[in-house]
């Protein structure tokens, strides 16, 4: 099949190059990307159509992989070009984002959610899908590093699943990294920390994982942090803890990208009222 991937970040060039190694040709449209965005694209030999019209009609089916907040307007656009294959949306929303965006793409829709991290290495990193064409699209992996589970027939679990799964990965990682903002305002640091390795070993050594870890990538969860919060509301569930996950997140936006960030780096964004 030749199949679109919109667009080739860090996690989606790992779901084309899975593709790829399924056997699918695979193409991206480079209009409005950046240049490392085209660099990863042309390494793993994706085949360049430029426009997003040239690139739907181009392909029989398309995957989507981008920051939640544009997950809408991305497929809108697509339903605006005429495309008429499948469309896997594997983005971080809410099933009521999920739901929104079925009813912009109709029956050529497939609710996807990516757990893990991007896919280069065995076991790693999970695709799950849901709805009535969720099997011909996990059918699309047959071979590389992204594992497909399919949920079931009903539009909107793997939303929920990647919601709930991320409530707890990113949203722990936003507490750790605000518990020792708090800590150092009050001066309580060098106190938390020993206290820490009496009677909960191995936290500090997680916090400081987390900094470094979810740093360069902050920007982008807090959007997630906003979907996750929505579907706790949803379901009639405080969704308090995550919007303010999102304002943890949003404080740290301007380290992305950072190299080797360290704790330090988190403290000053989170105790700087006008880092958001």
């Amino acid at each position: 099949m030749d199949i679109g991937l919109l667009h080739p970040g860090a996690m989606g060039v790992s779901v084309g190059m899975a593709l790829a190694e399924s056997g699918h040709r695979v193409h991206w449209a480079s209009a409005g990307r950046s240049a490392a965005t085209a660099e990863r694209a042309a390494s793993a030999g994706f085949a360049d159509r430029r426009s997003l019209p040239s690139l739907t009609r181009a392909v029989d089916g398309i995957i989507c992989v981008c920051p939640p907040e544009a997950a809408l307007e991305v497929a809108a656009s697509v339903a605006r070009s005429g495309f008429s294959g499948l469309y896997v949306d594997a983005n971080a929303v809410s099933p009521d984002t999920g739901a929104r965006l079925a009813d912009l793409l109709g029956e050529r829709y497939v609710d996807g959610g990516i757990v893990g991290p991007p896919a280069r290495s065995p076991g790693s990193t999970r695709l799950f899908l849901s709805g009535p064409r969720a099997a011909v699209a996990a059918d699309w992996f047959a071979a590389g590093f992204v594992e497909t589970v399919v949920l079931g027939e009903r539009p909107g679990a793997a939303k929920a699943l990647k919601m709930c799964y991320a409530a707890y990965t990113k949203g722990a990682s936003a507490l750790l990294l605000a518990i020792r903002a708090l800590a150092e305002a009050e001066g309580v640091t060098d106190a938390l920390l020993a206290e820490w390795s009496r009677s909960q070993p191995g936290l500090a050594e997680r916090s400081e994982r987390a900094a470094q870890a979810v740093s360069p990538k902050a920007w982008r969860f807090a959007g997630e942090m906003l979907e996750i919060a929505a579907t706790f509301e949803g379901a009639d569930l405080p969704g308090g803890f995550h919007g303010a996950a999102a304002s943890v997140y949003e404080r740290m936006a301007d380290l992305k990208n950072a190299d080797q960030p360290q704790m330090a780096d988190v403290i000053e964004r989170l105790l700087n009222e006008d880092a958001s």
